[in-house]
């Protein structure tokens, strides 16, 4: 558990979500997170895909994961105890087994289990706070889990593809999005889009950034992650791309973004509630 500072305020929470899978969902996730770490700020993932790619992806064995998520999401394990510190700085992870994925059923009666997450962070820092972020790893779908996300946090970055179906399945997540606004939690806003994947090589990326950007406006961040081997190798290492290949362009791009979203906070152009067009 990192040390506690009684003089942050309530860290800002953040989920990564997108129901497709395969977008870069997770390398996002533990990459923008050891950027920010790296620039100073605390950070805590939580791994709540039930796959653990986030906790394998930092280096947390399978067989170290004595408390995860499950326990904090059904038995109502503290949040703190499920803590774990990374080989990073300032980068904190809470993990995530394949038992996760009984959520839905296992919580089937409980008329407040979607705000099981929200409850469970709340307790753990609501006075006794340590950090600046937490980034919520979802899994690929609109279930349990993710509803769970989306309740706790205060907003939504959405990992992107650059292929021929980007935008497709997104409408539904924006739906979602906005029921939860304003059904259990009004704050819930869309920090960004990241265009990942993109291959400067293939016409096709291009004119996927622009229809996005036609479509999203300035919710897509500036910064687009390339296509890169060395992020798809890092995760094999126990370790973020940025750790893993400095030098790479994925990492650089990484960076970027991590930059760009201090920048964004900086000067307080927190996106408003993204609203769907009629032909989308």
């Amino acid at each position: 558990m990192p040390t506690i500072n009684h003089n942050r305020p309530f860290p800002k929470v953040i989920s990564i979500a997108n129901q497709k899978g395969g977008v870069g969902k997770t390398t996002t996730a533990i990459n923008l997170g050891a950027s920010l770490a790296l620039m100073g700020r605390k950070v805590l993932i939580v791994d709540f895909d039930p796959q653990g790619n986030a906790s394998t992806g930092l280096g947390i064995d399978a067989k170290s994961r004595t408390i995860t998520m499950y326990d904090v999401l059904i038995d109502l394990v503290p949040l703190q105890d499920c803590i774990v510190k990374t080989g990073i700085e300032n980068l904190f992870i809470a993990p995530a087994k394949t038992e996760l994925s009984s959520a839905d059923i296992e919580l089937f009666d409980d008329k407040r289990r979607v705000l099981r997450l929200r409850s469970a962070i709340e307790d753990a820092f609501s006075s006794n706070n340590s950090l600046d972020y937490i980034i919520i790893d979802c899994p690929p779908s609109l279930n349990l889990l993710t509803l769970n996300a989306l309740a706790a946090s205060d907003s939504v970055v959405v990992p992107l593809q650059c292929e021929f179906f980007a935008l497709e399945g997104l409408s539904q997540l924006m739906l979602t999005v906005r029921e939860v606004r304003d059904g259990i939690n009004s704050k819930l806003v869309f920090e960004g889009i990241v265009l990942t994947m993109h291959d400067k090589r293939n016409n096709l990326s291009g004119q996927v950034e622009q229809d996005v950007r036609d479509n999203l406006g300035a919710l897509v961040y500036e910064t687009i992650v390339p296509r890169n081997v060395r992020l798809s190798e890092a995760p094999s290492f126990g370790l973020p791309g940025i750790i893993y290949d400095k030098s790479s362009r994925g990492s650089i791009a990484y960076r970027r973004l991590a930059a760009e979203f201090i920048r964004r906070e900086d000067n307080k152009k927190l996106s408003k509630p993204l609203e769907l067009k009629e032909n989308e």
